[in-house]
């Protein structure tokens, strides 16, 4: 195995891809969305704040990005996991606090499973906002597949 890895990571086109997609479909249900797009190490790529979106989900929104692309699943996953008694129970105090566990973060992946970064939205209820960041991430799915190997 050699020494370094080549990993491949969401560009801002991709994130860009990602936007528009999920903007359109929170106008389509009637939902501002605050909009976060992350790179494969969860760094923030691009960010929209709806008009009318709340001013307190966005840095849930980015957090809801981040955990989605760190922890390479959607957030919705951790529902019933981190109630007391929980398998995951106190997993929102790592990260700094980071680490978010309402649904809105999904991981964003190639043709082969790597994640290649993630969205994460906030304003709806959790539903309404893993709809949205779905959106998002089909988008972004369906341009690489397209693209083949192009980078995105």
């Amino acid at each position: 195995m050699p020494p370094t890895t080549t990993t491949p990571t969401l560009t801002l086109a991709g994130a860009q891809t990602a936007l528009a997609a999920a903007a359109a479909h929170a106008t389509a249900i009637g939902v501002p969305m605050n909009i976060a797009i992350v790179d494969s190490a969860t760094h923030l790529l691009a960010f929209h704040r709806m008009d009318g979106a709340k001013l307190t989900s966005i840095s849930i929104a980015i957090d809801k990005a981040f955990t989605a692309a760190g922890h390479r699943a959607p957030t919705s996953v951790y529902k019933e996991a981190v109630w007391p008694g929980g398998a995951a129970f106190g997993i929102w105090n790592s990260n700094g606090g980071r680490f978010l566990t309402v649904g809105g973060g999904v991981p964003i992946v190639d043709a082969e499973g790597r994640v290649l970064g993630a969205i994460g939205c906030s304003t709806g209820t959790p539903a309404q906002d893993e709809e949205v960041a779905g959106k998002g991430k089909e988008a972004v799915e369906r341009e690489v597949k397209r693209a083949g190997k192009a980078k995105l």
